[in-house]
């Protein structure tokens, strides 16, 4: 049987390409449960397109209910009647099939379009305007190569519904930017071409450790086979892209390690595409200290730290699907003893505007009052969905008032201001999880992450029960804690010469 390309192949390819073969060709056996939170992405997918549908007041055809060829030759006869609004449709060409959410009549022709949970495009800062999600467009232009193949395209504008009530048009032929003045059309037959090479089996994929590892179903299996090759990816910052730029010098950790990197520097500039010799050197001696035994930590560069009796440590939870922070939490200590720590949660009662805003003004009222402090936080995501937040509530706080937070010298962000720049750890990543349970801290859940809280509140909002509300505070102070765990063993790590 033909294996054809789907919109959900290519999308899971722009992610990791190595997924594709996973599906495609892997024991089943090998594959890890399905993640909750992976699952709660499937049903509220499935409610939102619901209730977007059932709020439309034009007709539609709705063709949810069909599958396979049936759902396939209904939809045909619908484009050919010319109906106005197709709903979960099906429509084939050669080697490509697609199911737009929707496919909307536009003058004589079609544009099909995606309903979305989320956000129709990524980037952006408050009202500000995004960029188009590539995982999203190489679906929307799978959809509209096929209506062109079928004869029926109007242009090459598909668009997205998402959750903020948007459209979202992708211009697919349109320049991406300076950087990247190919188009998404571009981008679409570059991963067509490469997902048809992996169905071919012309091209081999390799498994390389990333940010969107954790949620996959394969993430054990390619665990396992990275940790056996001693792959390069498990160095942090060291991914893809850089890995496979790599391997005409060396392969495994091992043999970075065992590399003079001045022999792969040629004046400014490395042997090795898109990698400097600064960058060279950093991930030769984040490969030693992964080789060498009983390898520990150290400061690149002295650290300078504000001085304050108080100190708070803050962390916030937020629903992109429903487009809501729902936590802001805080540990609070005094003269540098933890055992005067307590922990202050603004937790949002229910997914709205208006629980959204109380729990940012309660949030932001505790900081005034803890004035003076030192705040830490870890990463920009805090003074990223903080922005986002004064845009959306300015009666909370002023846009001066946000700057001047996250701009004084007390307000530290552990990962930007000191991890990243001044320290190296034998660690494949650098996240607070990683990092915290590295120096001896256990998170009380068996679970923790992110995406469980999000799936945590969920149940929570739809059930009330306490001891889901319980979790996700202790998620989060966890995560607060873990953050005051890194300070101290930041300051406790020598001081290497660097040369």
């Amino acid at each position: 049987m033909k294996t054809m390309i789907t919109a959900s192949m290519l999308y899971n390819l722009i992610q990791c390409p190595h997924r594709v073969s996973m599906d495609l060709f892997e024991d089943p056996a090998l594959r890890d449960p399905e993640n909750p939170f992976v699952q709660l992405l499937w049903e509220r997918g499935n409610a939102f397109e619901k209730e977007v549908m059932e709020g439309l007041d034009v007709p539609v055809t709705d063709l949810h209910a069909f599958h396979g060829a049936e759902k396939e030759c209904r939809t045909l006869e619908a484009l050919a009647r010319g109906d106005e609004l197709i709903y979960s449709g099906r429509v084939r060409s050669g080697d490509l099939v697609g199911e737009p959410d929707i496919l909307r009549r536009e003058g004589k022709g079609y544009a099909a379009g995606d309903i979305k949970s989320g956000a129709g495009e990524e980037g952006g800062n408050g009202n500000d305007q995004g960029r188009p999600k590539k995982h999203y467009a190489v679906q929307l232009a799978l959809y509209t190569d096929i209506v062109e193949r079928l004869g029926l395209s109007t242009g090459r504008r598909p668009f997205v519904w998402d959750v903020r009530g948007r459209e979202v048009v992708y211009d697919l032929d349109a320049p991406q930017g300076v950087r990247s003045p190919g188009s998404l059309w571009d981008e679409y037959l570059w991963a067509l071409e490469r997902a048809r090479a992996v169905v071919r089996r012309t091209e081999r994929t390799l498994p390389a450790y990333g940010s969107v590892c954790k949620l996959c179903h394969w993430y054990t299996a390619c665990l396992r086979r990275l940790k056996d090759a001693d792959d390069l990816t498990l160095i942090p910052e060291l991914g893809r892209t850089k890995r496979d730029g790599m391997t005409g010098h060396f392969r495994t950790i091992h043999e970075l390690a065992r590399t003079d990197p001045e022999t792969l520097i040629r004046g400014n500039k490395t042997v090795i595409p898109g990698v400097g010799p600064d960058m060279l050197r950093k991930l030769r001696k984040r490969a030693l200290l992964q080789t060498e035994r009983g390898a520990r930590p150290y400061l690149k560069e002295p650290v300078r730290l504000p001085v304050s009796d108080r100190e708070i440590f803050f962390d916030i939870e937020t629903d992109p699907m429903r487009d809501i922070c729902y936590l802001h939490g805080f540990i609070e200590r005094r003269g540098r003893d933890s055992r005067t720590e307590r922990y202050v949660a603004f937790l949002a009662g229910e997914p709205t505007d208006r629980e959204e805003e109380k729990a940012f003004a309660g949030a932001w009222a505790y900081i005034q009052e803890c004035q003076p402090c030192a705040i830490y936080y870890y990463s920009s995501y805090e003074r990223t969905i903080w922005r986002r937040l004064q845009k959306k509530y300015p009666s909370v706080m002023t846009g001066e008032e946000l700057d001047r937070l996250f701009d004084q010298e007390t307000t530290v962000d552990l990962y930007h201001h000191v991890v990243r720049p001044k320290t190296e750890w034998p660690t494949r990543d650098f996240s607070i999880k990683t990092l915290a349970s590295y120096l001896g801290f256990s998170w009380r859940d068996s679970n923790p992450s992110g995406a469980a809280s999000i799936e945590w509140y969920h149940r929570w909002t739809e059930s009330g029960d306490p001891d889901i509300r319980q979790r996700i505070l202790d998620y989060n102070e966890d995560d607060c804690i873990a953050m005051r765990v890194l300070l101290e063993g930041i300051e406790k790590l020598p001081l290497r010469k660097q040369g």
